[in-house]
Formats: C-alpha cells, sequence, structure tokens
C-alpha cells in the first residue's frame, strides 16, 4: 500500500480524511517535517484541480499526475516530487 491509496481507503465518521491533519512519520514514529509539508502541498492542489474521491484505480497516481501537468502551471520537477511522495509505500 501507498500513500495515495492510504488516504483513497481512510475514513473518519464515513467522511474522507482530512489530509490537513496527516503528519508522516519515520519508523519510529519521529515526524517528518518535509515529507509531511510536501504531502500537505501535493493534497492542496489536487484538492484544487482533481476530483480525488472519483479515482479509484491501481494507476490512479499517474493519473492525478497527469491531470496536475495538464492542468497546472507547476513545473515539471515539482509534479515528479508529488508522484513520489504519492507512491511512497507504508
Amino acid at each position: 500500500m501507498n500513500v495515495y491509496h492510504a488516504l483513497k481507503m481512510i475514513q473518519i465518521e464515513h467522511q474522507p480524511l482530512n489530509h490537513r491533519q496527516v503528519v508522516i512519520t519515520d519508523e519510529n514514529g519521529k515526524p517528518l517535517s518535509q515529507l509531511t509539508d510536501l504531502l500537505s502541498d501535493c493534497l492542496s492542489k489536487i484538492d484544487l484541480f482533481v476530483d480525488l474521491p472519483s479515482t479509484d484505480t491501481a494507476s490512479d497516481v499517474s493519473d492525478v499526475s497527469d491531470d496536475l501537468h495538464l492542468l497546472t502551471p507547476l513545473p515539471n520537477d515539482v509534479l515528479d516530487e508529488y508522484q513520489k511522495v504519492l507512491d511512497q509505500p507504508i
């Protein structure tokens, strides 16, 4: 399972997970601020340009990345980092 699929699967009181409350940690539970900030930035852009709840197949991380490439003026290296954080295994 990767970060993207976890975000799609986890619900609180039958509502999608609020990504602003997600913190990425290392194996010892210590927060990783750079990855947390990157994920928050990535998901904020996804909220603006992509309907995350409507994506539900295995290839959706790349589909989301493709949509962001088409719909945003963000540089390719930034979008590549977004895809990396969503593809991170957990």
